[in-house]
């Protein structure tokens, strides 16, 4: 029993999915198998218009080995797959390479050379006695579709509650505490810094967060994703203040959790302008952790 999609942020409609396809794999005496990609196929067609990535390659990984699924194939997205017309990867990929039996895509589905490929293509093939293929409708939330694009949307206006429900959980990126220019130190803010190893990221900004780590500890921060315009950046990363801590995280694998946008990313006119907001900014995120901490005490 075989799904295919990119499952960017493996989201609650992408786990209804995988749930369905478990289920019927359970009830033909088949396993379960993803098929997805990596890079994401418009990061090859057309990287400037590739949507932000909610979650990068591992980060995905990492989700669905939570989902009851057996078995998760990753194809090499490339100018050869690219150009494989919806014929050819009904040939060589499913048929050939993965002997399909029975196939379940939602109701969006596109593949092969320019999307030509579609549910009914899918059927036509079922109907040569090829395989069996279902189709899985629109799942929604309160009337809404459940999607990656809708779940960026959210972020992009600072929505993360909005975002968190449609994905089931927090909003979040993973990633090694590495080296930086240590300029937030030279201000009086240390960060623990994160390189984002995504084409574009769908958080942008300034952020109350948690930072938590492999054993289960949880710091209180405040966190900046983006370029750093104020002392040119050039790279987009996530360089996050713990609060009230003053350890060493260097090297330390760590899950940010993003609840809740406290501005946008912006320029400032010189160092004392950007440690004067800082300083506010941390205030901010104290003030929201506070209430978050209240919130849960009344649950």
């Amino acid at each position: 029993m075989l799904t295919i999609g990119n499952f960017d942020g493996v989201h609650l409609g992408h786990q209804t999915l995988l749930r369905q396809v478990a289920e019927m794999a359970a009830a033909h005496h088949l396993p379960s198998v993803l098929l997805t990609f990596e890079p994401h196929p418009i990061e090859v067609l057309a990287q400037h218009h590739a949507p932000p990535r909610l979650t990068r390659f591992r980060e995905k990984m990492a989700v669905l080995r939570t989902q009851p699924i057996d078995h998760v194939v990753c194809m090499p997205f490339d100018p050869t797959l690219a150009a494989m017309s919806a014929e050819q990867f009904i040939d060589e990929v499913l048929c050939r390479v993965l002997r399909v039996q029975h196939l379940l895509v939602g109701d969006d589905f596109h593949f092969g050379h320019r999307g030509a490929g579609d549910f009914r293509t899918l059927q036509d093939a079922a109907e040569s006695g090829r395989f069996a293929v279902s189709r899985i409708e629109t799942i929604s939330e309160q009337s809404v579709r459940i999607s990656s694009t809708r779940v960026r949307e959210l972020i992009a206006v600072g929505e993360l509650k909005g975002a968190a429900v449609l994905l089931g959980r927090a909003v979040s990126i993973c990633g090694r505490v590495a080296h930086g220019q240590q300029l937030g130190r030279t201000l009086g803010f240390p960060t623990a810094n994160f390189a984002l190893r995504r084409v574009r990221c769908a958080l942008s900004g300034v952020y109350a967060v948690t930072m938590h780590d492999a054993s289960g500890g949880v710091l209180n921060g405040v966190a900046n994703v983006g370029m750093r315009p104020t002392v040119d950046g050039t790279q987009s990363r996530a360089e996050v203040h713990a609060l009230d801590f003053s350890g060493n995280l260097y090297g330390q694998a760590m899950q940010i959790q993003f609840h809740q946008l406290i501005r946008p990313e912006q320029r400032f006119d010189g160092l004392d302008a950007l440690k004067a907001q800082i300083g506010l900014d941390v205030e901010a995120a104290r003030e929201i952790h506070r209430q978050r901490r209240e919130t849960l005490n009344h649950e």
